[in-house]
């Protein structure tokens, strides 16, 4: 197995192969989140201006995300995983959700392009992700470190990128040295500041869990859709 390491938009570009495309901070954490509440799927889109034209559609639709690390105004809720975990869960249950987040769901959307397979991909969701690869043994694939908001590279998706390739069998990992790098670079000081209240100090300590979950998030076509599909790993 050939493992690619990639980041940012132009990483998502070239991406080859099973792909992992990374956003610990935080869309790909918010997104196995609500899985497991109960969510039957997501969709993707690239604008909030998409996201809004789908919902007067299908006003059932809950719209989650950010741009610029900011909630969008007229949706439901912004790309924070300790917003997320306040609601009831029967909120969330059977309902499809939109996402738009400036990161993750742009590289998402990108490697779809040119990638064999796109999963989404977080320490959350590290370990079931390797074992679904591991399982499927592909020639080649590809993690992709989304950083922030496509334009500066970021020590969390970067660590977690490595933390994967390590359960896959290339490289080690040390976790004491991730969370140095991780928790005193600004990406996670922001998170620390009281006069940004959409970066709530709950979200890292919920981003940089390990393993959370046993299933596998899949970013598919359907139809004129690109949506995300929990698979349980065999």
């Amino acid at each position: 197995m050939k493992i690619n390491r990639g980041s940012l938009l132009a990483g998502a570009e070239s991406a080859r192969g099973i792909t992992i495309v990374i956003d610990v901070f935080r869309a790909f954490t918010c997104a196995p989140l609500l899985f497991a509440m109960g969510i039957r799927r997501s969709i993707l889109v690239p604008t909030p201006k998409e996201a809004f034209d789908l919902r007067r559609k299908s006003p059932e639709l809950i719209l989650i995300g950010e741009v610029g690390g900011a909630p969008i105004e007229g949706f439901d809720f912004g790309n924070s995983p300790s917003e997320l975990l306040k609601q009831n869960p029967a909120h969330f249950k059977d309902k499809t959700i939109v996402q738009r987040t400036s990161a993750g769901v742009q590289g998402a959307l990108s490697a779809l392009r040119t990638a064999d397979e796109v999963l989404i991909g977080s320490f959350v969701l590290a370990r079931s992700t390797a074992e679904y690869i591991l399982s499927k043994r592909p020639k080649q694939v590809s993690l992709v470190a989304m950083g922030w908001n496509l334009q500066e590279i970021a020590p969390e998706d970067e660590w977690c990128a490595t933390y994967i390739a390590s359960l896959l069998g290339t490289g080690t990992y040390d976790h004491l040295q991730a969370l140095r790098e991780i928790i005193f670079h600004k990406q996670a000081q922001k998170f620390l500041h009281p006069d940004k209240p959409h970066f709530p100090p709950e979200d890292p300590v919920i981003c940089l869990q390990r393993n959370l979950y046993d299933f596998v998030l899949r970013v598919e076509r359907e139809s004129e859709l690109v949506v995300v599909k929990k698979i349980e790993n065999p």
